[in-house]
């Protein structure tokens, strides 16, 4: 049974004075888009009628097919607590259809719920608990971002050193008015670097939760004063920005990576699990990090993974199995990194979950050295790495049929394609460091 009915949201929209409805869904590069409309027509919307062109949206369709309808999800209904309190706004989380009423294939909602619906036909039910770390700079004269803060706290450090301390606590305040459940909030590493945790839920209300975290966390730093980003590598020489993702399947309630009788307390389930994700991570990896930013996150030195291994414990790892066992059993992929959609995040490392109980794939030995300390010597044993620019990881996309099937057709091309522009357009660009570099040497 769904939280709310139709009814529910009439009755709500009276009583509590909203005024406008937010009406949201989110690109193929995991862009959050609306279309606003009045209290008026909030019986349209709950029909299935606000339609939208889907020309404007990147990778969404051509000019001849434009017409798409927003079709909300009725248990996300929210009211946005950091809007006015009278005349208030609320929002509806949307999947996008075509005018025939059949989902559009390139609506990276749907592309979630096709692999969820895959795993339902195993028996299982996905969860994830992502942990997502932003940067809060300051802004200059004119509001502009800079990527200056006065902030001088490090990894759990507290006010006054933590600038952001009281920012931090009203993103909290905020989403748990919007029902979240924060399990923990702290100063990171690098100046200026924070984390705020919520409690892992099914996949999809997941990847809905990080959509509206990231909306609240820049809404609330700009009425601050302050700019919120989750850039993973916004600092030359500071750690950057990742998302790690703690996953479970779950069957018939019970959590299906959880053996009492395994040394590990690890079930075969989870062992094939971790197997799959190992095999597709370098072609699902230009999804999970899609930026040419994102691969100075992923280099030695900086706290992030970027070898292809698994441990208990070692945070070192790509794959780190957290301490809890029984239901809290998990495994945490530590390489994706907030910029990502994370629509199209949680359905491409299911697809590589799911393939590897399906081969019943075994995962290499596990690794707990630092690998940090050890990277050049396991390039030296053949240990592989991630990929080492977007192009790389294009490319390795391209290959691996798995994470196609899981996106599909239309948005692999419309994602490998953009993201090649993206490519290109860096390539020309001449850098600060090239000019320092080679302008009076050459």
């Amino acid at each position: 049974m769904g939280k709310y009915t139709r009814e529910d949201i009439l009755r709500l929209v009276r009583e509590e004075d909203i005024q406008f409805i937010r009406m949201q869904f989110t690109d193929i590069f995991g862009q959050m888009k609306n279309v606003a409309i009045t209290a008026s027509q909030i019986e349209k919307a709950l029909d299935n009628q606000i339609m939208m062109d889907g020309s404007s949206i990147e990778g969404f369709v051509r000019i001849e097919e434009s017409d798409q309808y927003l079709w909300p999800d009725l248990d996300t209904f929210a009211i946005l607590p950091w809007r006015p309190q009278y005349g208030k706004v609320a929002r509806l989380i949307c999947d996008v259809h075509n005018p025939d009423g059949t989902p559009f294939v390139g609506d990276p909602r749907g592309v979630l719920k096709r692999a969820l619906a895959r795993a339902g036909e195993m028996g299982l039910t996905f969860n994830a608990g992502p942990e997502l770390e932003f940067f809060l700079f300051q802004t200059d004269e004119d509001g502009r971002p800079t990527t200056k803060t006065s902030d001088e706290a490090g990894y759990f450090d507290l006010g006054p050193l933590d600038h952001g301390e009281s920012t931090r606590r009203e993103i909290c305040l905020c989403l748990e008015e919007m029902g979240f459940e924060i399990e923990a909030s702290h100063h990171e590493v690098a100046a200026g670097q924070h984390e705020i945790d919520f409690k892992y839920t099914e996949a999809l209300q997941a990847a809905d939760n990080i959509m509206t975290f990231k909306l609240a966390v820049k809404t609330l730093a700009q009425k601050n004063g302050l700019h919120a980003t989750f850039m993973p590598k916004p600092v030359c020489g500071a750690a950057g920005s990742g998302m790690h993702v703690n996953m479970s399947l779950f069957r018939d309630g019970q959590n299906a990576f959880y053996d009492p009788a395994d040394p590990r307390k690890l079930s075969l389930l989870a062992y094939q699990f971790i197997a799959g994700l190992l095999d597709h991570v370098q072609g699902f990896c230009a999804v999970t990090n899609p930026l040419v930013n994102s691969y100075k996150r992923l280099v030695p030195g900086y706290e992030a993974p970027c070898h292809l291994a698994w441990s208990t414990g070692n945070r070192s790892a790509l794959i780190r199995i957290p301490t809890p066992r029984g239901a809290g059993t998990r495994v945490e992929l530590r390489s994706p990194d907030p910029s990502c959609n994370p629509y199209l995040a949680f359905a491409v490392c299911l697809a590589a979950g799911l393939d590897g109980i399906q081969r019943r794939l075994t995962p290499p030995a596990e690794n707990n050295e630092n690998l940090y300390a050890i990277a050049a010597d396991l390039e030296a044993q053949g240990v592989r790495r991630l990929p080492a620019s977007l192009e790389a990881a294009i490319h390795a996309l391209e290959a691996d049929s798995v994470v196609t099937a899981a996106l599909g057709e239309h948005v692999t091309n419309q994602y490998v394609t953009g993201k090649l522009r993206e490519w290109e357009q860096y390539r020309a660009q001449v850098t600060q460091w090239e000019l320092d570099q080679y302008l009076v040497t050459c």
